[in-house]
């Protein structure tokens, strides 16, 4: 039988566990990276950083006080065979832990299957050429291999130059990976030189369970449905549902039933006390997070929907006259509530931080919700000092002008 808890107990767990209760909380140390990246077992990594910063950059910084981006790059791209974080190709691309790589490697094999019918045999002199440069002259950018290979082939979103096509189903084979990042501009190297005591792959069905489970340690509270991006990379859903019934049978994970949620949830075992612990709390949590758009509190939109009553939808690609928000708007987290959307943008030449829009839910008032104004303005200027600009700009509305005169008469926020 399913464990049964209140919807009040869901929404206060799942704060907690995503360690947003409060927010900024974790050490002001590189160290705190790796606590994030192997609580949810991968960080989703997006090149766009409209507002100063990139979506696992804002998802450490909502859980790390005084986050830097060094701390992160230097477990991604440190010295070979030192690094304690990978990127591969996992719900999209994703930074993992080095050690769930054994879990993960069946994506390579997959990948070479579907690549070997495809780009890695039309282009095979090409994929030669280019291992053997890389084998030879060491790490190596895709804006190289694209002068070298400059011939346009149809790839994934739009056409490109072979050069760069090929090395990227190099990169998703497993036979490349990613050395640094110059800005987006990556530099590739040989996968055994980056990393040269790979453990072996996992056997396939205990592959299974360990990524179905990663994604359980993501979401903190999901199901065995829903949207089809929660479960890209996990296979076919007989696969998943045998991987899902061995980790219950293995007492990894904990079926629940949430008041007023359809379906059962799980949650991992070992977060069963934390679940429990938050039947019997009552004070308030505090703290505004501004949530990446592609945070893993955010990922099981369904989720949102039926326990918090947000409908989101990140509306980056959303067509200009169709979005109902902003082009990179971000969630903003309440405590246990969400509570609306900000969009703030960094404006590089003039280092200043614009807020272009700020929208509320149905029902809340910014003004009238004791300690929400202090606790949004603690997040905007953390925001600021993260992104290393010098002020902010609230947009001329009603609400953004009694927020500015709240802001200015103590301080809170470094205003222009």
């Amino acid at each position: 039988m399913p464990v049964l808890i209140s919807a009040a107990q869901a929404r206060r767990f799942l704060v907690r566990r995503h360690l947003l209760a409060p927010p900024r909380s974790l050490p002001a140390d590189a160290s705190s990276v790796l606590t994030v990246a192997r609580l949810f077992g991968s960080l989703q990594f997006d090149p766009l950083d409209a507002p100063g910063a990139r979506n696992h950059e804002a998802v450490l910084h909502a859980r790390i006080a005084g986050y830097t981006r060094g701390w992160c790059e230097r477990h991604l791209y440190g010295p070979p065979g030192t690094r304690s974080l990978i990127e591969l190709w996992n719900k999209s691309l994703n930074i993992v832990p080095i050690e769930d790589l054994p879990a993960h490697q069946h994506a390579w094999a997959k990948a070479r299957v579907r690549h070997a019918s495809g780009i890695l045999t039309k282009r095979a002199s090409v994929a030669d050429t280019i291992l053997h440069q890389v084998r030879s002259a060491g790490a190596t950018g895709t804006r190289a291999m694209a002068r070298s290979h400059s011939g346009a082939v149809d790839w994934y979103w739009a056409p490109t130059s072979e050069g760069r096509a090929v090395a990227e189903a190099l990169f998703e084979t497993g036979q490349l990976g990613i050395a640094r990042r110059e800005g987006n501009h990556r530099v590739f190297d040989l996968i055994e030189r980056l990393h040269p005591e790979l453990s072996p792959a996992l056997p396939e069905e205990e592959a299974e369970r360990a990524r179905l489970l990663s994604r359980h340690r993501a979401v903190g509270l999901m199901g065995a449905g829903g949207g089809a991006e929660l479960f890209t990379g996990l296979g076919r859903s007989d696969v998943r549902a045998r991987a899902l019934r061995s980790l219950v049978e293995e007492g990894a994970l904990v079926p629940v039933a949430v008041e007023g949620v359809r379906g059962e949830r799980y949650v991992l075992s070992a977060e069963r006390g934390r679940l429990y612990a938050c039947a019997d709390e009552e004070a308030p949590l505090r703290g505004v997070t501004l949530l990446a758009p592609l945070d893993p509190f955010v990922w099981d939109r369904a989720l949102l929907r039926s326990l918090f009553g947000f409908d989101y939808r990140w509306e980056v690609y959303t067509p200009a006259h169709l979005r109902r928000f902003g082009y990179y708007a971000l969630p903003l987290l309440w405590g246990d509530r969400l509570v609306g959307r900000i969009e703030p943008s960094r404006d590089r030449s003039r280092r200043r931080l614009s807020v272009r829009g700020l929208w509320f839910e149905e029902g809340f008032d910014p003004l009238e919700s004791e300690g929400f104004v202090d606790d949004l303005g603690a997040a905007l200027e953390a925001w600021r000092r993260f992104v290393d600009t010098d002020e902010v700009t609230l947009p001329r509305t009603r609400i953004g002008r009694a927020l500015s005169a709240a802001w200015r008469r103590d301080g809170t926020v470094a205003l222009r």
